[in-house]
Order: structure tokens, then C-alpha cells, then sequence
């Protein structure tokens, strides 16, 4: 289980330091193994172990490329889908197509959700987060029944 947000710093090849609290179960669960993609919905990355991102490629092949929506979403997550292993120093190098989609800078956010992780650039996550807790604060959302019985 991913949680938290981690400030990282991307070396001057794209790499990014996975912090030391989450490297030992990535080399448990998945032998180092990651599967990175573009989110398709906000700017931003998506970095999965390989086995998460196995379960995400089995829902994929069920779909049909005669059906346009699937077909594109196929095309989306598949194709900018890029496999690595974390190095010695627990790095993970983001190819140059992936930072350029999620527009990554020097600093980015490294955020864990559950069973993977969001990399945003440093400036875009803050000012998505101010937009995310406006829309809270205003209220100016659809209540899903799973948000209506959710309570901390």
C-alpha cells in the first residue's frame, strides 16, 4: 500500500529517486519491476509494479478496437506504457515522452494511491490540490453513494 506525498527531485536524466520507505516492497512484490503510463484524465503520471499493472493490461485486452472509446483508451494507457526496473540506488528512469505529457520540471510530487503512484510536477500538484480542496470546500460535486457513506 502506496500513501503520502514525497517531494523528489528528477536527476538531470529524468530519474527518479523512489523513496527508501517504499523500495523494499517494490523489490518484494515486484522485484524492482515498474510499469509507468500517462493518467488519461489530469497531467499527470502513472507508476505502477509490474504485477498492479498486469491486472490493468487484462482489463485492457478485454476491450474491443472496434469500439472507438475503448479503442483510444487502449491506445492511451498501452502506448505510453514504458516497463523499467528501479536501479541499485532504487531509481526509475521516466522517458522523455512521459515528462513531457505530465510536464514535469526538476521538482515533482511523487503520491501514493493505494496500489500505485501519481507524479506530478511540484507546481501543477499544488494547484491542483488548491482546486481540489476549493471544489470540497464549495461542495460543487456529484455525491457518489460511495462518498455519502464514506465518514472519517
Amino acid at each position: 500500500m502506496f500513501r503520502g506525498a514525497n517531494a523528489i527531485n528528477l536527476d538531470p536524466k529524468g530519474r527518479l529517486a523512489i523513496p527508501t520507505k517504499y523500495r523494499q516492497s517494490l523489490l518484494d512484490d515486484c522485484n524492482g519491476q515498474l510499469v509507468c503510463t500517462i493518467d488519461t484524465q489530469q497531467s499527470c503520471l502513472l507508476l505502477y509494479p509490474l504485477p498492479e499493472w498486469e491486472e490493468i493490461e487484462l482489463k485492457l485486452s478485454k476491450f474491443s478496437s472496434m469500439v472507438p472509446a475503448e479503442r483510444r483508451m487502449q491506445r492511451l494507457l498501452l502506448g505510453y506504457a514504458t516497463e523499467g526496473d528501479m536501479d541499485k540506488s532504487g531509481r526509475f528512469l521516466l522517458p522523455a515522452p512521459l515528462r513531457q505529457h505530465a510536464k514535469l520540471s526538476k521538482e515533482v510530487m511523487l503520491v501514493g494511491q493505494l496500489n500505485k503512484f501519481e507524479i506530478w510536477d511540484a507546481d501543477i500538484w499544488a494547484k491542483q490540490i488548491d482546486a481540489d480542496m476549493e471544489t470540497e470546500r464549495d461542495g460543487a460535486f456529484e455525491l457518489t453513494d460511495r462518498l455519502q457513506e464514506f465518514s472519517l
